[in-house]
């Protein structure tokens, strides 16, 4: 097996936040009808990072529990891809 628990759901918090993230990103470029302030982009930049970790848990404990890692094998990797961020 190679996870499944969520049925791969989790992938769908990485599109989120790369969809934050190019909002982010084009919030200077004139065809958009908005522009946001600092503390609102900061926000942003917030909710990217935190899907981001939210992503990695789901991703890690899915393998946990369809019992593709050991215990400690989710610890060390769920720690590696923190560490990573």
């Amino acid at each position: 097996m190679s996870g499944g628990y969520f049925k791969y759901e989790q992938f769908k918090l990485q599109q989120i936040a790369d969809d934050i993230e190019q909002i982010i990103v084009e919030n200077d470029e004139t065809e958009w009808d908005y522009k946001f302030k600092p503390e609102t982009l900061y926000e942003l930049e917030t909710a990217v990072n935190l899907l981001r970790r939210a992503y990695i848990y789901v991703q890690r404990i899915d393998y946990l529990v369809s019992s593709d890692d050991s215990e400690a094998a989710f610890l060390r990797r769920l720690n590696e891809q923190l560490a990573k961020l």
